[in-house]
């Protein structure tokens, strides 16, 4: 006995596919940009794109609008897109935008209070920061764990203040060209200041995550606000600096100077 599967059940399989395969050509789409595979002020076509992914239009449509809406892509005038850049003062707008949301959250959670379960689970990652701070010297895979627990915490953060709507705002500024918490700091990963920088980075949670305790909204937002001002220190030594022996900043070429 045969059993026929509702039409409607297809189509949403059909729409689960195509949104994943929107998302895969994105995650390329994205590498290829910030890896200078498609350099600033390249043209992007749907038709371009398919010869070069293999992959059906639709798919490639949304990616394409996606990026623009993460600010990656600009319309081309005779139809398509282009691959923007970005001025300094464009990236440090970002920066700052995520800096004031992380600041507003920071207080909501020391007024409203917060989960016990996320607080408990932002000190364990504090701790695992400073366990690899103990260390003098960072090396590349101590440099990568920061940036993991740096995300994760920044991202326990919008959880604290319980706010959906706040939560959704620090993730879509989050995904901004260079916004994200750890977007400079790899720029740092050979400097001698490199290790300083985050233990001044890691004393701002502590003292973030102190207020919040002590339901000190004000301290709490300045804190976050101040914190925000470390990116900006780096961005501007990441544009700036000469020295070869940085390491680079993943789609670095988009950013020109003010």
């Amino acid at each position: 006995m045969s059993t026929s599967i509702p039409l409607s059940a297809t189509k949403a399989e059909a729409q689960d596919e195509g949104s994943s395969q929107a998302v895969k050509v994105q995650l390329k789409l994205r590498e290829m940009i910030f890896s200078g595979e498609l350099q600033a002020g390249a043209r992007l076509t749907e038709l371009a794109v398919v010869e070069r992914l293999g992959v059906s239009r639709t798919p490639i449509r949304a990616a394409l609008i996606r990026l623009e809406q993460e600010g990656l892509l600009q319309p081309w005038p005779s139809g398509g897109f282009a691959v923007r850049t970005f001025s300094e003062t464009d990236v440090a707008d970002a920066i700052e935008l995520r800096g004031t949301l992380e600041g507003l959250a920071a207080r909501v959670a020391a007024e409203r209070g917060v989960v016990g379960a996320v607080l408990v689970q932002a000190k364990q990652c504090l701790d695992g920061i400073d366990q690899l701070l103990q260390a003098l010297t960072l090396n590349d895979e101590a440099f990568s764990s920061y940036v993991r627990l740096n995300a994760q915490f920044h991202g326990l953060l919008g959880q604290l203040c319980g706010s959906p709507v706040l939560q959704r705002e620090l993730e879509r500024v989050g995904s901004l060209p260079f916004a994200s918490p750890s977007g400079f700091v790899v720029a740092q990963a050979n400097s001698s200041q490199a290790r300083d920088m985050l233990v001044v980075a890691q004393d701002q949670h502590r003292q973030v995550i102190d207020a919040v305790e002590r339901r000190e909204g004000a301290r709490a937002e300045a804190i976050m606000r101040e914190h925000s001002r470390l990116a900006q220190r780096n961005l501007r030594e990441a544009v700036r600096s000469p020295d070869d022996s940085r390491k680079p900043v993943m789609g670095m070429r988009l950013i020109r100077p003010n």
